[in-house]
């Protein structure tokens, strides 16, 4: 009894010690990731500044707009990946490419018409690539796979709702057939908030297609990915339409006694007040747009919790 109390002795400065040998090796595998976010978000805002300001000189961004583009890019690069990052970059510039096609065409109905111009300030930025820029966030925090996964649905679904809904109305409004509210079917004259086109609807479908291929494809074409390109098409295009939908029916629209038309403007193009028409007031096009992105997040986020549950079934 004697020896197996020593050999019991001898044993216990063993077992105390091991939790400290393994205890290093974890603090140092907590801290790696921190530090590599730490890098992203330095160099997601190096690079969002610079892309930032090269938009500023090109017209594509007001000054205010820097402040929301730099912000949105910061968070996305930063928490998101490059992968996320250089998603939203394929938005912004093809975006500003279809804004500032046949810009001379657009012209007179942008100016009669819509509240704002081609130059995005940060109330628009922040519309489009604001609940984009918040799942990216949500993103880099997540603690497990399956909510990293809905995150990443999420932020598919709100780009390509905003790229389906900008290509469909930079490339809508030029269509020769004249529109039709979502509504009622009813006849409007282009850029009509809520008025749809076959030409727009097309766009706003290889507009949803594109931001999901190029997202997958920068998520180096994952086979677990691989429905990425359809879950865009789909809460894209449902996005989209609900943003045609509350344009129809709740932002606020506004009527010129002097021009007899329909606009967005509060003060028309010609110089002359507006008046209320129909929606609600603070319900602007920004709203919508803010509004509708979330809406194909959701929706989005659906398609792939659908999915996984049809995946586990098998």
């Amino acid at each position: 009894m004697f020896r197996l109390s020593l050999v019991a002795e001898r044993k216990q400065p063993t077992t105390c010690h091991a939790p400290s040998i393994d205890a290093s090796p974890r603090v140092k595998v907590a801290r790696e990731p921190a530090r590599v976010r730490e890098i992203r978000v330095l160099l997601g805002l190096l690079f969002s500044t610079a892309i930032s300001l090269l938009a500023h000189r090109r017209r594509s961004l007001s000054s205010t707009g820097i402040a929301g583009a730099i912000i949105t890019g910061t968070t996305t690069f930063g928490l998101g990946g490059w992968s996320w990052g250089l998603s939203l970059i394929f938005f912004f510039v093809s975006s500003s490419i279809f804004s500032h096609f046949r810009a001379g065409d657009k012209a007179k109905t942008a100016a009669e018409k819509f509240s704002k111009g081609a130059r995005r300030d940060f109330a628009q930025v922040c519309a489009n690539g604001g609940v984009a820029s918040l799942l990216a966030l949500s993103y880099g925090f997540a603690p497990a796979r399956f909510l990293r996964g809905i995150c990443l649905a999420g932020f598919t679904g709100a780009l390509a709702t905003a790229t389906a809904d900008t290509w469909g109305t930079e490339l809508g409004v030029l269509s020769p057939q004249q529109p039709r509210l979502i509504t009622s079917g009813k006849p409007v004259s282009p850029g009509t908030s809520g008025g749809i086109t076959l030409h727009g609807t097309a766009a706003a479908v290889g507009g949803a297609l594109a931001q999901g291929t190029v997202f997958w494809l920068l998520q180096r074409c994952q086979r677990s990915l691989v429905s990425l390109p359809f879950i865009a098409l789909g809460s894209g295009l449902t996005g989209s339409l609900i943003d045609s939908y509350l344009g129809a029916t709740v932002q606020a629209m506004y009527y010129c006694p002097h021009c007899q038309q329909e606009t967005e403007r509060r003060v028309h193009s010609c110089g002359a007040k507006t008046q209320a028409l129909r929606g609600i007031a603070w319900c602007n096009n920004d709203v919508v747009n803010f509004v509708a992105t979330l809406c194909g997040a959701i929706f989005a986020i659906l398609l792939y919790v659908g999915e996984q549950l049809w995946h586990r079934k098998k």
